[in-house]
């Protein structure tokens, strides 16, 4: 079923992509949980203090000071945006494309959001001078922007921001008066981490900025929802604190005990945890640049991925050739990709992009099996190698695009 999108790009077909499935559960982690089973209770609004002593210190041993009352927790990272953004008031600007869970939160409050285009080199941050540009734009129409939601370890491009554009776009966010949220759920995924330089915002202007950090999903499973956010040491900061405090309680979003316990144990960063971590990202990095490799070899284009487990895709080059199957916008292309390749495959549409061009965002999640004897199998391969199982899923991938890619060729006008 079709309707309008209420961002005027058009009609749009909803309802929630496929799950992108994760990694066997930690035994450790699972351990924790079930300690804690018993304390059916849930911890007070904005989380309880061993939660948030285990926040200040993975923060702390990130360069981020943090002190106890400029933290707080919540029952996942959406929880905590809107409460970020009812406290904070006027208007919301995000990147574009964006996490698809960010704008539904300012939509919720009746709020408008405006998306600013990102430089060529990387999503997740605005281009400075587009920013400046819409700002204007926006305050000249009668608008009232007051945040920016960023983010230097991109979902869903898979990028990092070069520490000179996270630099550029906070000065020029700071100039006009905008708090800048940043959202670094993934910062901890980077696929080369002694190449690439990751500059938190809250490093640059500390008074100016809310770090966000989604757990589930980089520490949790995604089903095990908890979030933490760090606000500015300074008067700002414990206002903005005790407001969004004010609107968990009233929403009643409160981490459950057990979660909470396994949340700072994660957070804690143990030995197993940390293991986990990297070898998790290893092995997401190596198939993203599989992936990578089979896109661009097809002629679709795509920035490398540095972060995360997932990849921005843009087809418009094969728009002949999708056209031929009846692929002609975001959905579409969706519908197509998602049956063809048997992943999930969420359109642009999604991520604030335009209805009309051929991007999708493509996980590396569920090519690494679909039980979890698969996906643990991934983990433990003494080869380096990918098992079998991944290999046949990265054969049928790129046996895909080779064929978008044979009927683009067989399209293409004469010259």
């Amino acid at each position: 079923m079709r309707r309008t999108d209420p961002e005027g790009h058009g009609p749009v077909r909803y309802g929630p992509p496929l799950p992108d499935q994760g990694l066997p559960v930690l035994p450790e982690l699972r351990a924790v949980l079930a300690a804690a089973a018993d304390r059916a209770d849930a911890e007070p609004p904005g989380g309880g203090p061993t939660l948030l002593d285990s926040a200040r210190g993975y923060w702390i041993r990130r360069g981020l000071p943090a002190t106890p009352d400029r933290v707080a927790a919540a029952p996942g990272a959406p929880a905590l945006l809107l409460a970020l953004t009812g406290a904070l008031g006027g208007d919301v600007l995000v990147p574009r494309p964006c996490a698809a869970w960010w704008t539904p939160q300012a939509h919720l409050l009746g709020r408008s959001v405006f998306h600013v285009a990102t430089p060529a080199e990387c999503g997740g941050v605005p281009d400075p001078y587009a920013l400046l540009e819409t700002v204007r734009r926006v305050r000249a129409e009668g608008g009232d922007p007051r945040l920016l939601v960023l983010s230097v370890a991109d979902d869903p491009t898979g990028t990092v921001a070069p520490p000179e554009v996270v630099h550029e776009t906070v000065e020029a966010a700071a100039g006009e008066g905008l708090h800048v949220v940043s959202d670094e759920t993934w910062r901890d995924t980077l696929h080369q981490p002694r190449d690439t330089v990751l500059l938190s915002p809250a490093e640059m202007l500390p008074g100016e900025v809310t770090v966000l950090t989604d757990l589930a999903g980089p520490f949790l499973p995604q089903g095990w929802p908890a979030a933490v956010a760090r606000f500015p040491d300074n008067d700002f900061g414990a206002r903005l604190r005790a407001r969004v405090l004010d609107v968990l309680t009233v929403l009643g979003a409160r981490v459950a005990e057990p979660v909470a316990a396994a949340a700072a144990y994660a957070l804690g960063e143990p030995e197993a945890v940390t293991a986990r971590l990297a070898a998790s990202v290893r092995l997401h990095a190596r198939v993203a640049t599989a992936v990578h490799h089979a896109v661009v070899g097809a002629g679709a284009l795509a920035l490398p991925p540095r972060a995360g487990r997932h990849l921005y895709v843009d087809l418009g080059p094969l728009r002949a050739a999708l056209g031929a199957h009846g692929v002609g916008d975001a959905q579409d292309l969706e519908d197509f990709l998602t049956t063809r390749l048997g992943l999930p495959a969420p359109g642009g549409h999604r991520f604030g992009d335009e209805l009309a061009a051929l991007r999708v965002r493509l996980p590396t999640g569920p090519l690494l099996g679909a039980t979890d004897e698969e996906r643990a199998r991934c983990l433990t391969d003494p080869s380096g190698s990918e098992p079998p199982h991944v290999q046949r899923a990265l054969t049928l991938l790129e046996s895909a695009f080779d064929d978008l890619r044979d009927d683009a060729q067989r399209w293409e006008p004469p010259r």
